[in-house]
């Protein structure tokens, strides 16, 4: 178990690196110089922080309100529907 837990970590960095960073510096190719640099250090010091933190405060609230990571299953995935739906209009 221990080597399928390392294997789905490097698989999960791997894909982190190669796919999803290079898609978020993609963004930041059309501004200017100094709005690259002020973009990138507002989401970096706060908009990831604060993205990360504001997930896990709903799953705990929801966690605490159901009883369970189980129970709160579904909730989490009304939410995370919702959103992609909000983000696709």
């Amino acid at each position: 178990s221990v080597l399928v837990g390392a294997a789905q970590n490097i698989l999960s960095k791997s894909s982190k690196y190669s796919l999803f960073d290079p898609c978020k510096e993609m963004a930041y190719i059309p501004l200017d110089q100094d709005s690259k640099t002020k973009g990138k250090a507002a989401v970096d010091v706060i908009g990831n922080p604060l993205g990360k933190s504001g997930g896990s405060l709903v799953q705990q609230i929801l966690i605490f309100g159901v009883g369970s990571l189980a129970a709160a299953t579904p909730y989490l995935a009304v939410i995370l529907f919702g959103l992609i739906f909000a983000w696709y209009k």
